[in-house]
């Protein structure tokens, strides 16, 4: 009968994880933490209703659901679970229903004091801990188990049969491994899809914006052309307008180049060099610039010598821009600060300034052609920055929060020469 009541158990606590993966398919406009704190809710509560009742206590996986909400939907869905818990215990009533309480707000208490850096680490690590805080929960039975019997005078008498108890642990514990497999499942798929969906946009947007780059240029060579020689022999009055004129053709030219580059960026000369060299000439050029916006520039760079094999001056491009996002970002009196180290065959660069900061709205959008927060920007300076880093094999993470500022985290792999990517 126990191993009945705890199979059917893990099935009604596995409904909660198939239907949010059918809801998110079907990519609709959901509160996802209320949804999934209302679906836990009432996979605890039926699992209440078919607990198994011996030694004075009721056997069931109610605690499943509840590490789940807090851990992978937070404390509002978390907190939707344990109201769930106490009122439906306080209901049942009994002589264990002190226990049963403290028992339950005792196993909601580690999940939600670490559900803030939860997702910081990485799904194996997420999986076993998830794993850890199930036989948490059944430490915890096991001693109100323990401390019942001695309240009824029968703490040395053992009537419960001790392959019984291994049975739920062993249950319970699979339970929750196999649906938290499932839960970061469907994360994986989940972030799979945004960056299939995202790599797409960018390749179409790559490849009209290098058509109609390509197209623009050769005109565009030729009138700079026939205005170079028509300089040499104005001697008069229009020899500045034809100054300017050229100017703004060499700045149309760069614009032009930029495009090209987010299409496809040229890696040139690739050649082995320090990454601390580049990051301090590129913090010697944009002094400059952000002295004149009244903000410090400060880095922290690490002496390990680390090397990466890449091209250079693209590596240089995208430093400066994304740099230079930073600087512009940050008010009068701001600072911008930058850091790296290196482990594992990996260079990370961190670059954090105390701007205005972006909404999570903001951050999903940027790398998105011709997307800025800027009054006067186009957003390509971004988004070639995060094509050229994506060419290295590398990642760029953003994290922000609004008044108080944006970190940009860069991972560069150091060991392996840059694959030439088409696109």
């Amino acid at each position: 009968m126990l191993v009945e009541k705890l199979l059917l158990n893990v099935l009604i606590s596995l409904a909660p994880v198939l239907l949010f993966s059918i809801l998110i398919e079907n990519k609709r406009k959901i509160n996802y933490p209320v949804l999934c704190g209302l679906l836990q809710s009432i996979a605890a509560l039926t699992c209440m209703i078919f607990s198994y009742s011996n030694y004075g206590l009721n056997w069931d996986l109610r605690y499943v659901p509840l590490i789940l909400a807090f851990l992978y939907a937070g404390p509002v869905a978390g907190g939707m679970v344990v109201t769930t818990l106490l009122g439906a215990r306080i209901l049942m009533g009994g002589e264990t229903v002190v226990f049963g309480l403290v028992n339950t707000l005792l196993t909601a208490l580690v999940p939600f004091l670490l559900n803030k850096r939860f997702f910081s680490y990485t799904p194996n690590k997420r999986l076993v801990l998830t794993t850890l805080l199930c036989g948490w929960s059944l430490l915890l039975c096991y001693i109100s188990l323990t401390t019942f019997r001695y309240f009824e005078g029968n703490f040395l008498k053992l009537d419960f049969n001790i392959p019984d108890l291994l049975l739920v642990a062993l249950i319970q514990t699979g339970a929750i491994a196999l649906e938290a497999k499932l839960v970061e499942g469907i994360i994986e798929r989940s972030r799979m899809q945004k960056e299939i969906q995202r790599a797409e946009k960018l390749n179409t947007l790559g490849e009209i914006a290098a058509s109609i780059a390509h197209e623009v240029r050769n005109p565009l060579t030729v009138v700079k052309g026939f205005l170079q020689l028509m300089q040499q022999d104005e001697k008069g009055k229009n020899y500045q307008y034809l100054s300017l004129v050229l100017s703004e053709l060499g700045r149309a030219e760069s614009i032009i180049s930029d495009y090209l580059n987010f299409a496809k960026p040229k890696f040139e000369k690739i050649e082995e060099f320090p990454l601390k060299e580049v990051l301090a000439e590129v913090v010697m050029l944009l002094e400059p610039l952000a002295a004149k916006q009244g903000v410090r520039l400060e880095s922290e760079l690490d002496s390990t010598g680390f090397t990466l094999v890449t091209d250079r001056n693209q590596l240089k491009q995208a430093l400066v821009n994304l740099i230079k996002n930073a600087i512009e970002a940050t008010p009068d009196g701001g600072k911008v600060t930058i850091h790296n180290n290196s482990d594992n065959n990996k260079a990370s660069i961190l670059i954090m300034d105390t701007g205005k900061g972006m909404t999570p709205e903001q951050l999903a959008q940027i790398g998105t052609l011709f997307y800025t927060t800027k009054d006067m920007g186009t957003g390509l300076g971004t988004s070639v920055s995060l094509r050229i880093i994506e060419t290295m094999n590398g990642k760029v993470f953003y994290k922000s929060k609004p008044g108080v500022g944006t970190e940009v985290r860069m991972v560069l792999p150091g060991s392996q020469k840059t694959a030439l990517v088409n696109f």
